[in-house]
C-alpha cells in the first residue's frame, strides 16, 4: 500500500493475483493516492464498509465471488452504491463481459495488458470528480448553515446566499454526473426553493 496524503481519496485494487496488484500499485503510485488492497470480493466489500473511496478497480475472473457478482453486491448497498468501478479482465474472456459490467452498473471496462497511461488518465477522472463532489456538498451544507442563521432585514446576507447558490448549480451543470449528482442537484433545487421563500417573505414585510 503507498503512502498519501490523510485527505487524499482512496483507490481500491480487487484482485487475486499478488504479481496483478503490484502491477496495479507501480501503475497508480504517481497519482499519490491512498492504495488499498483486497485479494476478494469479500474482502472488498469489507473494505468498501469501513472507508470511503473514489473509485475500485476490480478484476473479474477471481475464485468464489468473482467481479461481477462483488460489484453487483457494491450497487446494492446504500454505503457503496454511487463508488464508481472499473472492470479488469484478460484478453480471452467471453465478448459479452463489457455489456454484463456496464448492466450491473460498472462505469467502465478495460481489458488486460492495461495501457498505464490510460489507466492513470480513467483513474484520475474519477479521482476529480469525487473531489469536486466533496467540494460542492460541502458548499451546499455552508448554504443551508446560512440560510437557517440568524435574520436579515438588509437582504445582504440573502442575496450573497443567492450568489453562492448560483455558482453551485453552474458547477454541478460543469463537473457532476451520476446518482451522487443527481443528489446534489436536488439539495441545490431545495435551497433554491428556500431562498425564493426567504425573498417573498422580506418583500411582505417591507410592502407593509
Amino acid at each position: 500500500m503507498s503512502a498519501a496524503a490523510p485527505d487524499r481519496a482512496g483507490i481500491l485494487i480487487v484482485d487475486d493475483m499478488e504479481e496483478n496488484l503490484i502491477a496495479l500499485e507501480a501503475v497508480l503510485g504517481p497519482l499519490e493516492h491512498r492504495l488499498v488492497r483486497a485479494h476478494s470480493g469479500e474482502e472488498a466489500l469489507k473494505a468498501m464498509l469501513r472507508q470511503d473511496f473514489a473509485v475500485v478497480l476490480l478484476d473479474v475472473l477471481m475464485p468464489g465471488m468473482d467481479g461481477f457478482e462483488t460489484a453487483a453486491n457494491m450497487k446494492r448497498l446504500e454505503q457503496t452504491k454511487d463508488v464508481p468501478i472499473i472492470l479488469l479482465t484478460g484478453t480471452d474472456t467471453d465478448s459479452d463481459y463489457p455489456y454484463r459490467g456496464y448492466a450491473i452498473g460498472a462505469a467502465d471496462f478495460l481489458t488486460k495488458p492495461i495501457d498505464p497511461w490510460l489507466l492513470r488518465t480513467k483513474v484520475n477522472i474519477f479521482l476529480d470528480l469525487h473531489r469536486k463532489n466533496l467540494q460542492l456538498a460541502a458548499q451546499a451544507e455552508q448554504l443551508r448553515r446560512q440560510l437557517a442563521g440568524q435574520p436579515d432585514p438588509s437582504g445582504e446576507r440573502l442575496e450573497r446566499v443567492s450568489a453562492q447558490l448560483a455558482r453551485t448549480a453552474e458547477a454541478l451543470c460543469e463537473n457532476t454526473g451520476g446518482e451522487e449528482a443527481s443528489e446534489l442537484v436536488d439539495c441545490v433545487t431545495e435551497l433554491a426553493r428556500t431562498v425564493e421563500e426567504l425573498r417573498a417573505a422580506r418583500q411582505a414585510c417591507q410592502d407593509r
